[in-house]
């Protein structure tokens, strides 16, 4: 027997699928912050921009196609199951599902790379709170975070590197990014140092010394402090820089989901063509057959994720009607 579980559950953010979904999509990312619906219309608009459907759990589908093809092959011979917190599948029907399907004991995989209270803990919280919903209910075992290991720091070395060679031998700027998150998040986890730490672990094996980690996706009232600086503003400090060549490598995320296509492939893409700049993005870890192998060796292996990791922020008071972005589907906003 390859694992203790009986089922594996991939565990996402989820989006939206069709024009239709997008604003009850929305309002189930936003419910009990006090977002007017002014705003989400307005972030609803990035979303009809792209035809109304988020990438990403065609992107999660696509995950699990190949994971049920190495496990076919390699084993374990355990099924496969998807839940979302904010879109279908939503979780606690999976739950429900894997519960009459006669799972114990599934092993639940978190699309989120790095250690945060939003990009792990709250997946946690909701995992728990979906199992209390269904009478019954399977045991569901989060697996560790995978930022430090090499089936995520491999893949991700190639697919920068790949952006690189775009470049030749000219000089050439690394911008590495990730979710912005409230300071006061920031403070109560491990999320800036982990991002550092592989960001540097990444760029020694590049041989790159010009490289800067910096953050996208910023949300929330613009009088709370979040992580800087944004990768529009670095950009521009490129620039003035007279450095007119730059790879931006989401290392924050996992796949390229709207967070990638809006604030990097069109925001970031546009103010680089603005100044004059060559940009080329570096993909995301996807599909690569090496993370898709450190999936089955998290399972295999039934490491468990700390219960008292990345523990909740204590939020200061803020005005309702902060902001929404668009891109809240992974990292540190949830995968």
């Amino acid at each position: 027997m390859l694992t203790e579980y009986d089922a594996l559950i991939v565990v996402s953010f989820g989006g939206p699928e069709k024009p239709d979904d997008v604003m009850p999509f929305l309002e189930n990312v936003t419910r009990g912050r006090g977002i007017p619906r002014e705003r989400l219309m307005e972030v609803a608009e990035h979303y009809y921009h792209f035809g109304g459907k988020s990438p990403i759990n065609d992107q999660n589908r696509a995950l699990i196609a190949v994971l049920r093809e190495l496990f076919a092959s390699e084993g374990p011979d355990i099924p496969i199951y998807w839940g979302n917190r904010n879109w279908h599948p939503m979780l606690t029907d999976t739950v429900r599902q894997m519960k009459a399907d006669g799972i114990k004991r599934a092993a639940a995989f978190i699309t989120s790379a790095f250690g945060s209270y939003s990009g792990c803990k709250q997946y946690k919280e909701d995992i728990a709170r979906s199992v209390a919903e269904v009478e019954g209910a399977p045991e569901i075992i989060p697996v560790p975070l995978f930022w430090n290991q090499e089936g995520f720091q491999g893949p991700m070395t190639e697919r920068i590197q790949a952006a690189l060679a775009e470049f030749g031998d000219a000089p050439v700027h690394l911008a590495f990014t990730a979710h912005s998150v409230p300071m006061s998040m920031a403070s109560t986890g491990p999320y800036v140092e982990q991002l550092n730490t592989a960001c540097n672990t990444i760029a020694t094996r590049l041989g790159v010394s010009d490289w800067k980690l910096v953050y996208q996706s910023r949300s929330g009232p613009p009088t709370q402090p979040w992580l800087e600086p944004d990768i529009l503003q670095h950009i521009r400090q490129q620039n003035e820089a007279s450095q007119k060549n730059i790879v931006i490598a989401p290392i924050g995320f996992i796949s390229d989901h709207m967070e990638v296509l809006f604030d990097l492939d069109t925001e970031a893409a546009e103010l680089c063509g603005e100044l004059g700049m060559k940009m080329v993005r570096a993909a995301t870890v996807g599909t690569h057959p090496d993370f898709i192998r450190l999936i089955r060796e998290l399972i295999t292996v039934c490491r468990v994720c700390p219960p008292d990791c990345c523990p909740r922020p204590q939020r200061p008071a803020t005005a309702s009607g902060g902001g929404v972005r668009p891109g809240t589907e992974t990292g540190p906003r949830g995968s």
